[in-house]
């Protein structure tokens, strides 16, 4: 696998720009790579076309398709670029996310939710810590996703977990463990991406069905890059492997620089809340009826 290593001369500066220069200088990034070298197809393998580090998924009334990363890794940073189903996609979900394994398993997800034509796709976030989700976010874009690749992209560290857009970040969930909430730190995840047919819920609530007229529905993937800590073995729970990937300040994401790095995304953060966020379960109190969850209030 090829590798990069970015060496830059910055000045000092207190702009995000020279920020940024600063974290290229600490990381190791793997240039995305044929897909068939990071990753296999899971599900439905006569769905998906690869074309060197380019994929895509089709949807039709006889299955969806999705694949995998051979590999599993705790913290890091992993991104894709993708280009949604255009025209009238409702009934489908897009996902990119990663995931553990077993009951108790933990994820990171982003959910693109199709919609008619002319109406804005719905990105949904969510998380799953020790088997237990429902800390679903909901956004539009400040873009149209379908005309264009765009890079999603999950920036996991000790401390906290980023869901960015285009390197914008959309949702922060911190690291609480210290008021007693829990927070994912030792499962490997793998890296999947799917489409598949979800007119149940997807949709205005499950309102608006797929038109498999518009079949087949297709979503590209493209450049998937992964600069993480990868697992050796086959076992998500390694504790060898865990430790080595948690241990303090042995890696890019885990310096000082990204902690300050985070503090100045937070101008961004409160942008992208204060103008498109749809939904958040830390505001629907009518779900909870027993009290909004732990770290809705921490």
């Amino acid at each position: 696998m090829n590798m990069l290593f970015q060496n830059r001369k910055c000045k000092s500066s207190n702009t995000l720009t020279t920020t940024i220069s600063i974290i290229f200088l600490l990381q190791t990034v793997i240039i995305s790579a044929d897909f068939n070298e990071l990753f296999e197809a899971d599900w439905a393998p006569d769905h998906i076309v690869a074309q060197g580090d380019r994929i895509s998924l089709s949807l039709d009334s006889s299955t969806g398709c999705g694949f995998e990363s051979k590999k599993k890794y705790l913290f890091g940073k992993a991104s894709a670029e993708l280009k949604l189903v255009q025209g009238d996609s409702a009934g489908t979900v897009t996902t990119y996310y990663m995931s553990s394994q077993g009951p108790h398993h933990d994820e990171l997800d982003f959910e693109f939710l199709g919609n008619v034509s002319g109406e804005p796709y719905v990105v949904q976030t969510n998380l799953y810590i020790n088997g237990t989700g429902d800390r679903e976010q909901r956004h539009y874009l400040w873009f149209d996703p379908t005309l264009d690749f765009h890079t999603y992209s999950f920036l996991w560290n000790r401390r906290s977990i980023l869901f960015l857009v285009d390197d914008i970040p959309i949702r922060e969930y911190a690291n609480k463990e210290r008021k007693g909430m829990p927070y994912p730190r030792k499962q490997a995840m793998g890296i999947y991406g799917s489409l598949w047919n979800a007119d149940d819920w997807a949709t205005q609530g499950g309102r608006v069905k797929t038109n498999w007229t518009n079949a087949p529905f297709v979503v590209t993937f493209n450049s998937l890059e992964i600069d993480a800590c990868a697992f050796s073995s086959d076992k998500a729970d390694d504790v060898d492997a865990v430790a080595k990937c948690g241990k303090s300040g042995q890696f890019w994401w885990d310096k000082p620089v990204v902690k300050e790095e985070h503090k100045r995304r937070r101008k961004q953060l409160k942008w992208v809340r204060d103008n498109f966020l749809v939904y958040d379960y830390c505001r629907d109190v009518g779900r909870f009826p027993q009290g909004l969850p732990k770290e809705c209030h921490a």
